[in-house]
């Protein structure tokens, strides 16, 4: 891309406000750190998301009969999580190190945490809750906000740099 004066922005003097908060990403956060911001992100994004299709597939669209079955059985989306937490585990376990640290990898982890904790009082109790209102909104709201405080705690090292970065000139 170009800036207003026809020269590249590539290596400018002047970086765009993504190359800066590119920078201050690598410079406030160390790779563990990194890892756990995008893990963390992960983990509110597909659970918000979620807790979305879920209220809205209750709210008679979509699938009929609340989401996805194979063989005439409902499959859960705490097995796509449990799947994946044994891939991600694999990786950590035998995986070179441009694996381990790479972010899919702590994306890939926030994912499927959230894929089993959004059904986790059925892993529990072994019935099916799931669609049960009751105290539902409450649990929803109340993991939707630790999860983004947790992501906020995680970040904090960052934030402010990252908001300078994206709004300085």
């Amino acid at each position: 891309s170009t800036s207003r004066g026809g020269t590249s922005r590539i290596g400018s003097a002047n970086p765009g406000r993504w190359s800066r908060l590119r920078a201050q990403w690598d410079l406030r956060l160390d790779p563990g750190q990194q890892s756990v911001v995008l893990s963390w992100a992960a983990f509110t994004t597909t659970f918000v998301g979620l807790r979305a299709l879920t209220h809205w597939i209750r709210g008679g669209h979509g699938p009929s009969g609340g989401g996805m079955s194979f063989g005439g059985q409902h499959f859960r989306h705490y097995n796509i999580g449990i799947a994946t937490l044994g891939v991600v585990g694999g990786v950590g376990l035998r995986g070179a190190d441009k694996h381990r640290h790479h972010p899919a990898t702590a994306i890939a982890y926030g994912s499927a945490a959230a894929l089993i904790v959004d059904e986790l009082a059925l892993l529990l109790d072994l019935k099916d809750v799931y669609w049960a209102s009751d105290g539902r909104k409450s649990v929803d709201v109340a993991v939707s906000v630790i999860a983004a405080g947790a992501l906020v705690v995680a970040g904090l090292p960052l934030w402010g740099h990252a908001r300078r970065a994206l709004t300085s000139q």
